[in-house]
């Protein structure tokens, strides 16, 4: 019977090949169709989704001497009534101890095997997945497919890929022959043994819980680690359905499955200071706030740390030879998913002036207006802006919005979208402002906020932009420019800030979108956050390479 490693062998060398080449390609497609995953995979997934809801979620041998938690409640308007497993501190890290032995014995092979293994069976179950992302997220339905499934197992394969290569780059054993004159050589037989650090621990977001979670999840699996996953209380279920799934495989490959582990919690008693704290642990993974980032920094001592935090995400309109796409390419990334992607723009810089287009020029003020007509444009039909926006995951983030329509000239006002009335919605405010007077849009404004800056001219748009990504972090920028020069220059400024930068989109690609395999998300080099997803850096780290050597008998 073939290895699990054999079975998914082709794939994972395709997979480092993709790392290498950076073009596209994926293994797992995007598109929910029936043409692809089955012709009753929508409704098999819907169902399955429904099954859980009022229901204890049932994860057989795992940890649970606190009894049950869940508070989940869909942005869209309904309670998920869903109790998990509840787990102390010290049952989780006694649990995931005597697990680690077995796991870090296993072979590359087996370890890689597994990983695999798991995301095949999460492909297959994308359409549950997504409906579980949709509603602890906000996230519409497509988005939530394709961004909470087929892309986040990109990013999970991507991160299994640069691990199986760092962790091979050395061999299993070599023979080291060190000539002694006229004598025989000393000759030593030495075996090089990967050492994961032990316990990972897993923080998700709210938003993403599954495309911010897995790269980290994944790489410290196949790394030897066993993983502990503390999700958001607000977005447990995709998380719990992976763990699920993951605690199969382990189980039917003999290993304990209590490599991976499910820290629910609840928003007032959450375990993520205590989890993170335990000198058991050795590495942290999280994504969110800044502020939460920062206690990490400062409390996490032994365990290697890994973060993407906010930005302030800057697009510099300079000149552009086709304004009406650039407006409507700028309304999209506006509003896809209400502003809540961390790849998502906030403040659009534009000279005072006014800019040079194909229309010819265009003063400040209809810069901002076309930027805002798009917008009207694109969420005029409710049924496309419920499919674009989705819905908010938090009710701080709608108070966010309202309390922003004080901090400059509203262009555009923020609405809730028709026929989501149960759900928590509002469309972009998009406020105009001068660089000169305020730097109320060099702070993090989560959520569908917008701010159409005047500067002085191109220069001072990219200097400024690149300065706030360098002092408050910046995940994504974009410039339009009719010249070389003045890419170049945004090229030049935003890459000494760390930043990745989309040059003069429209059409179908958004400064928003992050591709696995060809795109690297977050630099690692600005306060965004010091990892990249992915890179060799997110996984080397992770293992340690110990060397046994004996002399070799005559």
């Amino acid at each position: 019977m073939a290895t699990l490693f054999e079975t998914h062998r082709a794939l994972l060398e395709r997979a480092v090949a993709a790392t290498a080449e950076r073009g596209y390609w994926t293994p797992y497609p995007e598109a929910p169709s029936g043409r692809i995953y089955g012709e009753t995979a929508k409704d098999d997934g819907e169902a399955a989704f429904e099954a859980r809801l009022g229901k204890p979620f049932a994860l057989p041998g795992h940890p649970a001497d606190e009894g049950t938690v869940g508070a989940e409640r869909s942005p869209y308007g309904r309670a998920l009534d869903i109790a998990y497993p509840a787990a102390s501190v010290d049952a989780l890290i006694a649990a995931s101890r005597a697990a680690g032995a077995g796991w870090a014995a296993a072979s590359v092979e087996q370890r890689t095997g597994v990983c695999l293994e798991i995301l095949a069976r999460l492909n297959r179950r994308s359409f549950e997945i997504g409906n579980a992302v949709m509603h602890t997220t906000g996230q519409a339905f497509v988005m939530a497919f394709q961004a909470g499934g087929p892309h986040a197992q990109d990013r999970a394969l991507e991160a299994v890929a640069y691990a199986w290569a760092e962790m091979t780059r050395t061999p299993a054993a070599a023979e080291w022959s060190k000539p002694q004159g006229k004598g025989e050589p000393l000759v030593l037989e030495k075996r090089y043994r990967i050492v994961p650090r032990g316990i990972a621990l897993t923080i998700g977001c709210a938003t993403f819980p599954t495309w911010n979670g897995y790269p980290g999840m994944f790489a410290s699996l196949a790394t030897g680690n066993t993983v502990i996953v503390k999700p958001h209380p607000a977005a447990i279920l995709p998380l719990a359905i992976t763990v699920e799934i993951g605690r199969e495989v382990l189980a039917e490959q003999g290993f304990d499955p209590d490599v991976l582990l499910l820290a629910a919690d609840a928003p007032d008693a959450e375990k993520t200071k205590d989890l993170a704290t335990r000198p058991e642990v050795g590495i942290v993974d999280f994504t969110g706030s800044n502020a939460f980032a920062g206690w990490l920094r400062d409390n996490v001592r032994g365990a290697q740390l890994y973060t993407e935090e906010a930005g302030v995400n800057s697009i510099v309109v300079a000149s552009t030879g086709d304004f009406r796409g650039m407006c409507a390419n700028i309304a999209f990334s506006l509003s896809l998913y209400s502003g809540q992607m961390c790849t998502a723009p906030q403040d659009v810089w534009v000279p005072r002036g006014g800019i040079e287009t194909d229309q010819g020029h265009k003063a400040f003020d209809e810069v901002a207006a076309g930027i805002a007509g798009a917008v009207d444009g694109l969420l005029s039909d409710p049924a496309r802006a419920a499919g674009v926006c989705g819905a908010l995951a938090g009710e701080a983030t709608l108070q966010r919005v309202r309390d922003s329509a004080r901090l400059g000239r509203v262009v555009r006002p923020s609405t809730p979208i028709a026929g989501l009335e149960d759900a928590r919605t509002a469309t972009p405010l998009i406020l105009a402002v001068d660089a000169a007077e305020t730097d109320a849009h060099l702070e993090e404004r989560f959520g569908p906020i917008g701010f159409v800056v005047a500067a002085d001219d191109a220069a001072d748009a990219i200097a400024r932009a690149a300065a706030a990504a360098k002092a408050k972090g910046a995940i994504t920028a974009a410039v339009y420019a009719t010249d070389d020069a003045t890419l170049d220059a945004a090229a030049d400024a935003f890459a000494a800030a760390g930043v990745n930068l989309s040059c003069n989109l429209t059409g179908g690609i958004f400064v928003n979108q992050s591709a696995a395999f060809s795109d690297y998300h977050v630099t690692g080099g600005n306060p965004a956050g010091n990892a990249c997803l992915t890179d060799a850096a997110f996984v080397a780290n992770r293992f340690r390479v110990a060397t046994v050597r004996r002399l070799k008998a005559g």
